[in-house]
């Protein structure tokens, strides 16, 4: 059987930290076993997963990784077992360190194919509530300084979302070193200049 994969969940997957690549590349294989039709792209800068509707999301952070199984608040069992650690990350298991805090592969593909039967019925999520937006980000005085001395870049971070001015920010601020920091630096105003966002190499391309 040929599995169809999206070239740009490769590319997060290598770019990510190197505790993250054995958890997405298993979840990944997961997905793919659970549903061959399955449909692999990237939403909101993350490798998504489409069957009759969106059927999970995973993501690398910087010390953790999350799997969301978009409707995984339906299927009994899941809301029973990780009900308490919805609100504890964006993903349906919380915050993943290494593949031993995933659940058993059997369960997983079992819950994912329970997800699948509920977007070919069509079952919705329900109304959430009113979630206040999240503040405008700080932006550091060192960006601030680079963005001044960078016309193009400058218009570029301000015509921004603030969701998009954030992950600039937080790409920066959450550098461990002061050279890391530097080169983010460097490379952020060298993408803005261009018109580019944080997360622009996961683009479809046309």
């Amino acid at each position: 059987m040929v599995v169809a994969t999206d070239a740009r969940v490769d590319a997060y997957i290598a770019d990510a930290p190197e505790f993250a690549r054995p958890i997405l590349v298993k979840l990944r294989e997961l997905v793919h076993t659970a549903c061959p039709d399955v449909t692999e792209t990237i939403k909101w800068g993350a490798p998504a997963y489409e069957y009759k509707g969106i059927l999970a999301i995973m993501a690398s952070m910087k010390r953790h990784a999350v799997f969301n199984l978009w409707k995984g608040e339906l299927i009994p069992e899941v809301k029973e077992l990780y009900s308490e650690k919805f609100s504890t990350a964006m993903g349906t298991f919380g915050k993943i360190t290494s593949v031993d805090d995933l659940p058993p592969d059997d369960k997983i593909v079992g819950w994912i194919r329970e997800a699948m039967e509920l977007n070919e019925r069509g079952v919705k999520l329900p109304q959430r509530s009113h979630v206040e937006p999240k503040p405008e980000a700080e932006v550091p005085d060192d960006l601030i300084a680079a963005l001044e001395q960078n016309e193009s870049a400058r218009l570029t971070f301000e015509g921004f979302s603030p969701s998009r001015r954030r992950e600039y920010v937080e790409w920066i601020t959450e550098a461990k070193t002061d050279a890391t920091r530097q080169k983010r630096l460097f490379q952020a105003v060298e993408w803005m200049a261009d018109g580019k966002h944080r997360n622009w190499k996961y683009d479809r391309k046309q």
